[in-house]
């Protein structure tokens, strides 16, 4: 009986592998971003925002997502692990779009979710994330939802504080930000603000900024308390960050440095 079982189960996933081509799935959704290719965009990424466009298409964000959309309609029914396999896929590419489009799919999957995944999410921050877009891109969805459902991992991720990999140490800080919206788990960004509080990185400084930024929208009083605290020696990017959101006699107390 069990062996019928497991010969169904490995019959279905064989009917699901026959579905899913990647070469051709990649290769159709590369068709359809040429006509979106935009020269002019992709300079401007790298020279305003400080993207890497090294293995950039230079397609703009909203018809890049109408496309990951249109196909992520396709696969969803497939499963988690299937479609994460299709985003590993996507990301052995390297190209940028093709990045965004499995970072999207990836959140997608959230409903199933398991703890096993941490690894394949860290593995994409390490390997695949390139610049301050990816991270984000990452983190604020697939990954920080994953945090927010499995806390238990917190101890991994304020491990990547200590990263020589920048993304990871920005990673830390802002893969809580799902979590800080949602009014969960403000003591450990508090706790990651301490570790990378003198970052000398300015992606990292922006991130963990933009942490506590988010933070003050439900615990103003707190963040006010810790950036007085910590002014001195706070980076002025991270302590503009921070209290961008905050009145602004407080904005101009913690910006005095006496």
């Amino acid at each position: 009986m069990c062996t019928d079982k497991m010969s169904a189960a490995e019959s279905d996933m064989s009917e699901i592998e026959k579905k899913i081509d990647s070469e051709e799935l990649i290769a159709n959704i590369l068709d359809d971003l040429k006509p979106h290719i935009d020269e002019e965009y992709r300079i401007l990424c790298r020279d305003q925002f400080k993207v890497d466009v090294s293995h950039s298409l230079g397609v703009r964000t909203a018809p890049l997502r109408e496309i990951a959309v249109d196909y992520q309609k396709r696969i969803k029914s497939f499963g988690i692990d299937p479609v994460l396999k299709i985003c590993e896929d996507l990301l052995e590419t390297q190209i940028k779009e093709l990045r965004g489009i499995a970072f999207q799919w990836g959140y997608m999957c959230q409903d199933d979710y398991e703890p096993k995944h941490f690894d394949m999410f860290e593995r994409w921050l390490e390997i695949s994330v390139k610049d301050w877009g990816d991270c984000d891109g990452l983190c604020i969805n697939a990954l920080g939802v994953f945090v927010y459902n499995f806390p238990e991992f917190f101890p991994r991720i304020k491990v990547w504080t200590q990263s020589p990999n920048r993304w990871k140490r920005r990673a830390s800080a802002v893969v809580l930000i799902y979590s800080l919206r949602r009014g969960k788990y403000f003591e450990h960004a508090l706790d990651v603000a301490d570790k990378l509080l003198l970052d000398k990185d300015d992606m990292v400084q922006k991130g963990y900024g933009w942490m506590l930024k988010e933070a003050t929208k439900l615990y103003a009083k707190e963040v006010f308390n810790y950036v007085m605290e910590n002014k001195r020696v706070m980076p002025r990017t991270s302590l503009r960050y921070a209290i961008e959101k905050l009145p602004e006699q407080q904005r101009r107390d913690a910006m005095r440095r006496d």
